[in-house]
Order: C-alpha cells, then structure tokens, then sequence
C-alpha cells in the first residue's frame, strides 16, 4: 500500500453492550437498535441502512479482527476511536480494549484516541424539544484529567501499534474549549497538558503530537464555537489541527436534502481556509454522508431544528465519495512540508449517515474508492 498518506478513520465505539447504556435503554441496548428501526422520513429516503456484515458486536476480537483486515485491505491506515471517560470513569471502551486490542491482527493498523468530551445528551432518540437532558457532563477538572491520561499512557501508549505522527503519539481533544473551562483557563491548561507531556517522556515514551478537533459550527449540543483557533492553540501548545465532519465546517445550504456534490465543493474549498487559519498543520476531512435521522423519535415530525434534525446529503454515491477524496489528495500534495493525513467520517457512524463499513447497497465500494485513489504508489499510477 501507499506509505505516502495516513488514512485516519474516525471510529465511533457504541455498537457493544454497555453498563451506562444499559441503565439510560435497557439491558442488552446498544445503538444498533437506532439502526434498526430508522424509517424513511421523506420521499427518496434511503432509510433504514443495513449493514453487510450484521449487527454485529464489536467489543469481540474476531469482529473488530474483520473491520481491520477491511481497513488495512483498502488503505486506510489507522482507526482514531472516539474515546469517553467522565467523572466515574471509562464509556463505551470495550470496542478498543477488548475487541481491537484483542483482535489477532492488530498490527495490520493503527489506533489512537479522540477524546470526545462532549456532553453526552439524552439523543438516542432525541424528542423535538429542547432542551436535552444531559447524562454525562462533558467538561473535565484536572483530576479526571490525570485519571484519564494515566490509563492512556498505561494502556494505549504503551502498545506497539499506537499511531504515531512526526514521532509523536497522536492524542486528539474533540472539544476544545470545555476542556479548557474544565481545567480552569488557558493557563492552566498549558501547565496540565505541559505536565502531560513530561509524564510521557518520563515513561519513556517520546513525544505527544497534540491535535485539535476545530470548527466553526456546532453540531452536538453542548458544544462550542471557537472563534480564534490559531491563538488557542498556540497559548495551549497544540501540533496540528483537524475536523471532525464536513458539518462543522460549512452550514448545508438545502432542507431536507442537500446534495452531496455541491456540498462537497463548499467543503473542499474550505480546506484552504482552515489550512491558512493556522499556523500549525492542518489535516482535512473528508465526510463520506450525513443523515443523523435514525438519532431521532421517528414518529416526530422531522424539520430542521438542529441536531440531530437537520439537512440530510443525497447522492453521496462511491463515485461522489471518490471524486472528494481526489479533492482531497490534490490538496494534500500542494504541501510538501508536512505529513500528508486525511481524516475520514467514519469508519461507522451509522446513525448518522456516515459510514465506510460495507452495507447491503453499495458492499464495499466506499472502501474501494479510497483504495482507487490513495492505496496505489505513485508510480504505479
């Protein structure tokens, strides 16, 4: 495969059995269920998705075993899992711990982490009105996060196949500034994620190669706009910068649909902005769909009131998708200072529309497209 680009698919962890989940759904819930029981909701929705493979549990090792040998198969490189832990601890990491962790052929693929510290809020489904009860508080105080960081460090960093970026462990925040309100302020924070640092090197384990996840517009509730990313990052001593979906990038301009390639256009033509907003590496996203519907009551009237109620992109057909990541790989190979990386929405967010696991329609051709255009050496093109 093309050792020139890392293809980082974000990896959301929330299709295994879960005691939180268990007590807020119950027993034996997983969102799955979401999946399941989505129903069109307009003329010319595609709904429900049926995945290929099943509804299978990923917090087993012959499962997530299959998902990387598809990953690794087809050119993606790593596997950036959102990863949880508020203040009683760990959420939804049984897919990393036991089922990647476990799986025979880890070695095939990285993995790193995201810390999605978000709120987590009752949306699974969500009502029309608002506002939302929230479960989990997403802002952390400095002791949650020590805790959190020392089962990283012990557990994740440790491991051979933990990704690395210009020599340094690739450590994602998702929410930026609720982590900063929760540790108490800029400074604080540097002196926390400073402290961080030298706790890495003194376990002998390098570098950190700190990211952050940056955009414009909210998506999930709770979360915040951050107006100076450049500055931030400077004053926090972040590395890079990245996006999570094209969503937080650019507003959909249609309702109920929007298509897929006029959006991807807007997207794309972001990716310079951002790319001059920072002074920092900026890595661009590609977003393979967006239809956060199965996250909603589907007897609620669907219109578009925010998250999860918004536009949904049609035509993001294999072909569309490839024709984004040629975008992409062109912006790529303008830079030839920095690594070359392409975060991909997702490896399997199926409630929201965003998925390169195989489904019953399209099988693999999504994983095909990014073979097509990034899993090739240039001089075999």
């Amino acid at each position: 495969m093309n050792s020139k680009y890392e293809i980082a698919a974000y990896y959301f962890p929330n299709y295994h059995k879960d005691e939180k989940n268990e007590k807020a759904h119950g027993k034996g819930w997983d969102e799955w269920e979401l999946v399941k029981n989505a129903k069109p909701r307009f003329e010319g929705h595609l709904q429900p998705k049926v995945p290929l493979w099943g509804y299978e549990d990923e917090s087993k090792p012959e499962v997530m075993a299959k998902k990387i040998d598809a990953a690794a198969d087809h050119g993606v490189n790593t596997f950036i899992f959102d990863w949880y832990w508020y203040e009683d601890g760990p959420f939804l990491q049984k897919a990393l711990e036991e089922g990647f962790l476990g799986a025979p052929n880890n070695e095939r693929l990285k993995f790193s982490i995201m810390w999605a510290n978000h709120d987590w809020s009752d949306i699974q489904p969500a009502q029309r009105s608002r506002p939302y009860n929230v479960l989990y508080k997403g802002a952390d105080t400095e002791k949650i996060f020590i805790d959190a960081t020392n089962h990283i460090i012990d557990k994740y960093f440790t491991h051979p196949s933990y990704w690395r970026v210009d020599g340094g462990l690739y450590f994602s925040v998702y929410e930026l500034m609720a982590l900063v309100s929760g540790l108490g302020g800029i400074e604080k924070s540097r002196r926390i994620f400073d402290e961080f640092r030298d706790k890495v090197r003194g376990k002998g384990l390098g570098e950190i190669h700190l990211n952050a996840v940056v955009w414009g517009i909210q998506n999930l509730p709770g979360e915040q706009t951050i107006t100076d990313g450049n500055a931030l990052l400077d004053a926090l001593g972040f590395d890079s910068a990245t996006s999570y979906v094209w969503i937080h990038q650019d507003e959909m301009p249609d309702f109920p649909f929007t298509s897929y390639a006029k959006f991807r256009n807007i997207c794309v033509k972001s990716f310079e902005q951002l790319k001059n907003e920072f002074d920092k590496p900026f890595y661009p996203n590609v977003t393979m769909g967006w239809d956060p519907s199965p996250r909603t009551i589907q007897t609620d009237i669907y219109e578009n009131l925010g998250y999860p109620f918004t536009p949904i992109l049609e035509g993001n057909a294999p072909e569309e998708f490839k024709k984004a990541l040629e975008q992409a790989k062109q912006f790529l190979d303008l830079d030839q200072t920095h690594t070359k990386i392409l975060t991909i929405n997702a490896w399997n967010e199926w409630t929201e529309g965003s998925y390169l696991e195989p489904d019953e329609i399209n099988g693999y051709q999504y994983l095909e497209a990014i073979k097509d255009v990034f899993g090739k050496d240039d001089n075999q093109e």
